[in-house]
C-alpha cells in the first residue's frame, strides 16, 4: 500500500465533518475554517510541484476557489482530505502546463522501463537548504515525479495518471532524477 493510499484510509474527524457540511451548505466562516485548516499542508504540496513561492500561493487560491465551487460534488465526505489534494495537485500541474514549463522524456515501445534502484543514503548528510538546491537544478520533469513519488507517496501508476504519461516513463523520469540528484548531492558534499 503505497503511502497515498494510506492517506486515503485516513479519517475524518466529526468536526470536520460538519465544516464540510457548512461548507458544502455555503457558510463562508466554515469554508474559512477548512481553508484555514488546509492552506499550509496543501501550500507546501504546491510548493514542491511548482518549486516557487509565489506560484504556489496562485495555485493555493485557485485550487480552494474550484474546492468550493465543487464541493456539491464530493459524494462522500471522509475523502475529503485526499479530494482536496488531488486538487492542489492537478491545479498545480496545470500551471505548469499553462506556462509551457513542463518536459518528460517520453519512451517509445522499442525502449524498456528502467527498474528503481536503492538508493545508498549512508553517505548522504547534507542540510535541507542544500537538498532543496539540489532539487531546483533538476529538470521540471525529474523534479516533478520525484516530489510526487517520495514526497506525496503516489506510486507510478498514479504519477502516470496524475501527468497524463505512461508508467514507463514515470519510472524513468524517477530514476533519471534520482541518479542526476545523486550526483548533485555528491557535489555539494564535497564543497
Amino acid at each position: 500500500m503505497t503511502i497515498h493510499q494510506q492517506q486515503l484510509k485516513k479519517t475524518v474527524s466529526e468536526t470536520e465533518i460538519e465544516l464540510i457540511k457548512a461548507s458544502k451548505a455555503g457558510d463562508r466562516q466554515a469554508q474559512s475554517r477548512l481553508y484555514h485548516r488546509y492552506a499550509q499542508s496543501m501550500l507546501n504540496v504546491a510548493y514542491r510541484i511548482v518549486w516557487n513561492k509565489e506560484d504556489a500561493r496562485d495555485v493555493l487560491q485557485e485550487a480552494f476557489i474550484k474546492i468550493f465551487r465543487g464541493m456539491e460534488t464530493l459524494k462522500e465526505l471522509s475523502t475529503f482530505p485526499a479530494w482536496v489534494k488531488r486538487i492542489v495537485v492537478n491545479t498545480a500541474i496545470n500551471h505548469h502546463k499553462k506556462n509551457g514549463q513542463w518536459s518528460f522524456t517520453e519512451l517509445t515501445d522499442q525502449d524498456t522501463p528502467e527498474t528503481i534502484e536503492p538508493i545508498d543514503e549512508t553517505n548522504i548528510q547534507l542540510s535541507i537548504t542544500n537538498i532543496k538546491q539540489c532539487l531546483l537544478k533538476l529538470p521540471k520533469g525529474y523534479r516533478t515525479v520525484l516530489s510526487l513519488y517520495l514526497i506525496e507517496g503516489y506510486d507510478h501508476k498514479e504519477i502516470a495518471s496524475i501527468l497524463n504519461i505512461t508508467v514507463s516513463t514515470s519510472v524513468t523520469q524517477f530514476n533519471r532524477g534520482k541518479k542526476r540528484l545523486k550526483e548533485l548531492l555528491a557535489t555539494e558534499k564535497e564543497t
